[in-house]
């Protein structure tokens, strides 16, 4: 049998990461990180990548790739992503994507966003106005004309929320009006499982890894990283987990209000994640007791991946 590619999605703090090294280790594979955020270097903590023992015992693919300093985007990933692929295969192990990043994960899955090409005058333009109104009356618009593109950005966003209206004014149709227009299944071979909980324990395993990163010394981590000769990139800057503790840095909240804030938006996010996934097709999905034990959860993994490829 050849080298099998198993996607293992889910939303933000819903266990796919331990799942993923265990299967892993179970089959022999190794990991391909989805994830928008771990690819920055020493953004550890707020990220929530895989702990140095995990890394010293597996080996992983798209963590660390780049500087904060610096600028990412999908196109970028899923190049860096299928040669990561190609390489594992290459040795002959299966390759597990693991993640939560819906749109790294449908560029994977269906293709690249084939949107319409930029336009610098309206780019300006909504640039200017982000700066003279806020961002936040670009988002309340963005919400107005395309409700769906704005649950699945943030409202700091600033680069994909210009985007998106950018997008709008040059169709008249909202971005994710193209966004949806992908294939109806993947175009790759990939075996996708998605890892399901009720909400209010998502909820409550989100607010209590929120509380575990402080402990671990996430506001540390943010004030070495803005205390790096190059400024944080825009996209790492805001950041849900780095974005919240630079305004307590700042001066302009109290540490337990961004803490607070960075639950608010994670769960935000976990919503967003769940509306994306919606649009996925043939998701295998496994939905998960509170209690469920890691090994109970993989037992039921490889069998549906014996029984299927």
């Amino acid at each position: 049998m050849g080298s099998r590619k198993i996607l293992i999605l889910g939303v933000t703090a819903s266990g796919k990461s331990r799942l993923g090294f265990e299967l892993a280790k179970a089959i022999g594979g190794e990991i391909i990180v989805v994830d928008s955020m771990k690819v920055y270097r020493r953004m550890d903590i707020g990220t929530a990548k895989p702990s140095k023992e995990a890394q010293s015992q597996m080996s992983y693919h798209l963590i660390d790739v780049v500087e904060p300093s610096e600028p990412f985007n999908v196109g970028r990933y899923v190049e860096l992503a299928q040669q990561a692929v190609d390489d594992i295969q290459k040795r002959g192990k299966d390759v597990i994507a693991v993640g939560g990043t819906a749109l790294y994960i449908k560029a994977m899955l269906y293709g690249l966003f084939n949107g319409p090409a930029g336009d610098e005058k309206i780019r300006e333009k909504l640039k200017a106005q982000a700066d003279t109104e806020g961002l936040d009356r670009l988002h309340e618009e963005l919400r107005a004309v395309d409700p769906t593109a704005a649950s699945n950005i943030h409202p700091n966003d600033a680069k994909r929320i210009i985007r998106a209206l950018e997008v709008y004014e040059i169709t008249g149709k909202g971005i994710s009006s193209f966004q949806n227009q992908f294939d109806a299944e993947p175009k790759n071979d990939w075996f996708v499982i998605g890892l399901r909980r009720k909400k209010e324990i998502e909820s409550m395993r989100i607010n209590a890894r929120v509380r575990k990163m402080v402990e671990a010394g996430l506001v540390d981590e943010v004030r070495s990283l803005l205390g790096e000769e190059k400024p944080l990139s825009r996209q790492a800057a805001c950041a849900i987990g780095y974005a919240e503790i630079i305004e307590h840095l700042n001066g302009n909240t109290e540490l337990e209000d961004a803490i607070e804030s960075i639950k608010i938006n994670t769960r935000r996010l976990a919503k967003g994640q769940r509306t994306w996934f919606k649009t996925f097709r043939e998701i295998n999905w496994l939905d998960i007791e509170e209690e469920e034990s890691v090994e109970n959860l993989l037992k039921r993994v490889v069998q549906i991946l014996n029984s299927n490829i």
